[in-house]
């Protein structure tokens, strides 16, 4: 694997920050949610192999990840960026007030998983097809996220450039995550880079992730076993029965 950092930094993405000429209000969303608020004034530095955004629902988690694969030039809808295929725009402008500061030596291959428009670009993939290549619509939904990780995401012929994954884990049972985990351990052994917007704390247990904890605070580093997530699953799992008697 090459050098990280310095004269041999090949991250596709070194940094993400403000473009100088984006104009936009504070006041209003995107700019007005914690996380996304501090990203424009600070800049994020993305390091090499996998890092996670965790954080409540409305934390900013897939607006980041949507908007970085958006300024990468992967499509907005999923997918790489060897084709585009668009329905309906409902994403924020946040992409087009963000640069990324790139090794002009890095892969420059991509590829943005979002969970909600799949379909979309199932339909695309399947128009676009050769002899050989999977038939992703006639696959339950994690099947087809399965077949994904293996022939685009983590397959020899795109050993590296950048991921973006936004929860992937709607689709997953629990073994299939675990999968995920060790293939985005191997990924990121072959100079992958990794964002990935996620709830589950099976996949940011990876070892050597970077996690970002997303909430009212804007971002901060965090480590697995101090997470929300973490806590919270945990109680629930040991007394279920602690959490339901306030709901039901």
């Amino acid at each position: 694997m090459a050098e990280r950092g310095g004269l041999f930094d090949d991250r596709p993405v070194r940094r993400v920050r403000t473009r100088l000429d984006a104009a936009y209000d504070t006041a209003v969303w995107p700019a007005s949610i914690p996380a996304v608020g501090q990203l424009l004034r600070e800049g994020l530095d993305l390091p090499a192999g996998v890092t996670f955004l965790v954080g409540e629902n409305g934390a900013g988690k897939s607006t980041i990840v949507e908007a970085v694969a958006e300024a990468y030039g992967l499509p907005p809808e999923g997918g790489s960026n060897q084709g585009h295929h668009a329905t309906r725009r409902t994403e924020s402008p946040l992409s087009e007030w963000l640069a990324l500061e790139r090794a002009p030596w890095a892969a420059k291959w991509g590829f943005f998983l979002r969970a909600e428009t799949m379909h979309g670009y199932y339909t695309y993939f399947e128009s676009v097809a050769t002899a050989g290549d999977p038939q992703l619509h006639t696959m339950s939904h994690g099947e087809s996220f399965n077949t994904l990780l293996e022939t685009r995401l983590n397959h020899p012929q795109f050993v590296a450039g950048l991921v973006c994954l936004d929860e992937p884990e709607a689709a997953l049972s629990f073994q299939s995550t675990l999968g995920w985990v060790a293939n985005l351990a191997v990924m990121a052994e072959r100079g992958t880079q990794v964002l990935c917007a996620t709830h589950s704390p099976i996949l940011c247990s990876l070892p050597g992730a970077h996690i970002l904890e997303l909430g009212e605070w804007g971002i901060r580093e965090a480590e697995w076993d101090d997470l929300e997530i973490v806590r919270n699953w945990r109680s629930f799992l040991d007394a279920p029965g602690r959490w339901l008697k306030h709901l039901l």
